[in-house]
């Protein structure tokens, strides 16, 4: 099949899940079983791995693909604009509500919602959903009417909900009434072999749907690729191709054109690269810089005009006014390097500059650093 033409929105959703590995063939028959029934579906595993991709792709096998599907992010939707981003409100509830909106649930109403990060919901409103779970009606903010919903419910989380229980940040009963069905996914890593499939995937769709020269991977650069520890996983082997095809000065992807490879190394000690010959090559073919994240390091491209720097030593700043950077651009700058480093995680870049989540994206957006929603799917 090209790997850019779909059959049918079934077959196409199907085949979305990339890959040769016990792993990829299992999930693909998990989704054909679980799709055809109504059950919750809790989908665990690390950031990068794809679970909102398994979503989709259950959404579409299922008999609600003509309907909506409705994901919302449970680690911005927080305190007082809960019940009104969910459940929808009249018009006059309260100041600035001019209009009367659905919410959520009712906009999924047939369809499907996906509960995105479903472990950073807060316990107050971990109740008021479970409610909804439970009951199947939805009060909007101003009205006391229940009014019904017929919503299949999907959720996702990088974190252990098991555990989260035990500790008193999860509610059981909310574990239970979302965890019927279990899908886990796993560190790409775990199934190296499936690099390759996704490169190749990846870079096809690079060319089609984003005008940039068709690249393939030479087999040095496949080998460095099949022994990288990915602790980004499919997102940052995304980043990593998309960086490649731009380095790249013909049709094909050498050593020398992979950057940005994140390594890791005890805190404190030079990053170790691995016995990897290959690896070692990518490293001489960039700077090893310290990132955010203790004891890792990300290989960038050398700069024409300077030389290498030390892990974690800042290069000379020349103080003209010329090249004095502005606030705004320090700013920039600095939203750049921790996407980069936290892999475009940005719950976990909004943690790390302390601010909220929904601050992070007005900032993303001022500086056009927003991620438009690309259909490549290779990672959610």
């Amino acid at each position: 099949m090209d790997p850019v033409t779909s059959t049918s929105p079934e077959h196409d959703a199907i085949e979305r899940i990339i890959g040769v590995s016990p792993w990829a063939e299992q999930v693909r028959r998990s989704i054909e079983l679980v799709a055809v029934h109504q059950s919750s579906v809790l989908i665990l595993g690390p950031s990068g791995t794809g679970k909102e991709l398994i979503a989709r792709a259950i959404h579409s096998c299922s008999m609600r693909s003509k309907k909506a599907f409705i994901p919302v992010d449970c680690a911005v939707t927080t305190g007082t604009l809960f019940a009104s981003h969910m459940f929808g409100h009249v018009k006059g509830s309260f100041t600035g509500a001019t209009s009367s909106t659905l919410g959520c649930f009712r906009a999924a109403d047939s369809g499907t919602i996906f509960l995105d990060e479903i472990g950073e919901m807060e316990l107050e409103l971990q109740a008021k959903l479970l409610r909804v779970l439970q009951q199947r009606v939805v009060v909007p903010v101003g009205s006391h009417s229940e009014l019904p919903v017929d919503v299949r419910v999907l959720a996702a989380t990088n974190r252990d909900l098991a555990s989260e229980v035990q500790a008193g940040r999860f509610r059981e009963d909310l574990f239970y009434r979302l965890n019927v069905v279990a899908i886990r996914t796993i560190p790409l890593r775990e199934r190296i072999e499936d690099v390759p499939v996704l490169a190749t995937r990846y870079l096809a769709e690079l060319s089609a749907r984003h005008g940039m020269p068709m690249c393939a991977l030479s087999p040095e650069s496949t080998e460095i690729l099949q022994q990288y520890s990915w602790p980004g996983n499919v997102r940052e082997l995304e980043n990593v191709l998309e960086r490649a095809v731009m380095f790249s000065s013909g049709d094909q992807i050498d050593p020398d054109s992979l950057s940005g490879l994140m390594v890791g190394g005890a805190p404190g000690e030079p990053p170790s690269l691995g016995s990897s010959a290959q690896m070692a090559m990518a490293a001489t073919c960039g700077i090893v810089s310290a990132t955010p994240l203790p004891g890792v390091y990300r290989v960038e491209p050398k700069l024409a005009s300077g030389a290498a720097t030390a892990p974690g030593q800042p290069a000379a700043a020349e103080a003209s006014s010329d090249s004095w950077p502005t606030l705004a651009d320090v700013e920039r700058m600095h939203l750049e390097k921790t996407l980069a480093a936290t892999m475009q995680n940005k719950s976990l870049a909004a943690k790390l500059l302390g601010i909220d989540r929904s601050v992070l994206r007005r900032k993303l957006e001022r500086y056009g650093l927003e991620e438009a929603e690309g259909p490549s799917g290779l990672a959610e």
